[in-house]
């Protein structure tokens, strides 16, 4: 499995993160229903849910993450500057162990998930290719959120 894709998006996030203001990040457009932060922290978590949480491991990242974007979930607010922090941190640094645990055969026990798309997840070679299109969609909805704000 090739990460290079994941990494360019995460790089592209992480721009983000470094250079929009606090209030570009938290603003919430008329409209819609999440801002940029979340998007991007969402990315994060899904792909740790795809990976480890489908393969029965528990989850290199913080678990608030999971509770605060996980699917489902809405932005609650304005979040603190060091949990923007953190985010761009693990950003990065989750994808990093995903690709070291991939290369060591970690994800063994996968456990068969039918998305919301419609497509079944039945390995974990499948899961990163989903990711990869689920980070894509939501990069284009932090285009489309970054013209507003």
């Amino acid at each position: 499995m090739n990460f290079q894709v994941t990494s360019f998006n995460r790089t592209t996030l992480s721009y983000f993160l470094e250079n929009l203001s606090l209030e570009q990040l938290f603003t919430i457009p008329k409209g819609h229903k999440n801002n940029i932060i979340w998007n991007i922290a969402h990315i994060m978590v899904t792909e740790q849910l795809l990976t480890y949480g489908l393969s029965g491991l528990d989850l290199p990242i913080d678990k608030k993450f999971v509770e605060m974007y996980g699917k489902g979930s809405t932005p609650t607010g304005e979040i603190s500057k060091d949990e923007v922090e953190e985010v761009k941190t693990q950003l990065i640094s989750a994808v990093k162990q995903t690709e070291i645990d991939y290369k060591n055969g970690v994800f063994k026990n996968f456990k068969e998930y039918p998305t919301s798309t419609g497509i079944t997840l039945k390995n974990i070679d499948d899961a990163l290719s989903f990711n990869a299109f689920h980070e894509g969609i939501h990069l284009g909805v932090i285009l489309s959120l970054k013209k507003i704000v």
